[in-house]
């Protein structure tokens, strides 16, 4: 086969450290925007940003150029000096250094997609403890709860 394809969506998840409320209302667009533009400047053809005020969740094609690994730590740490520029009261910003990262199948990312969008309506019955918990369930993804929150 002369071409390389793919679609390859990805549901990435990662929240402030020790989820502290960073991303209000008044930054949270921006941080959204600017999250989604730099999944997109690492070549991603597609992006949904959404979350709420102590966590992100990202779903995009991550293409065929870049692994995995690349996406968080170039989204974590370029968002996180940006965030750092919005003003005194983000200083002190930092994301958690773990992350979830989940594969979402083409016949699924409509709903996937509705999931991010509507991060808002979800997080007035459940946390992000409980949500992020329920996906490593969902996967199988075996974890230490210990380890999982620093």
């Amino acid at each position: 086969m002369p071409q390389s394809l793919t679609k390859l969506y990805t549901h990435l998840i990662f929240s402030t450290k020790n989820r502290q409320p960073f991303l209000d209302d008044a930054v949270r667009p921006r941080v959204h925007a600017y999250l989604a533009t730099v999944v997109r400047d690492m070549d991603s053809p597609w992006v949904v940003v959404g979350g709420v005020a102590d966590h992100v969740h990202i779903l995009f094609d991550i293409g065929k150029m870049r692994a995995p690994v690349e996406f968080v730590e170039q989204t974590k740490r370029e968002s996180s000096k940006f965030i750092k520029t919005l003003g005194e009261r983000y200083a002190g910003f930092y994301w958690q250094r773990g992350y979830g990262m989940f594969s979402v199948g083409p016949a699924h990312r409509d709903e996937a997609e509705e999931y991010v969008r509507n991060q808002e309506e979800h997080h007035r019955v459940k946390t992000f403890q409980d949500e992020f918990r329920a996906f490593l369930n969902r996967y199988g993804v075996e974890y230490d709860e210990q380890y999982v929150w620093e």
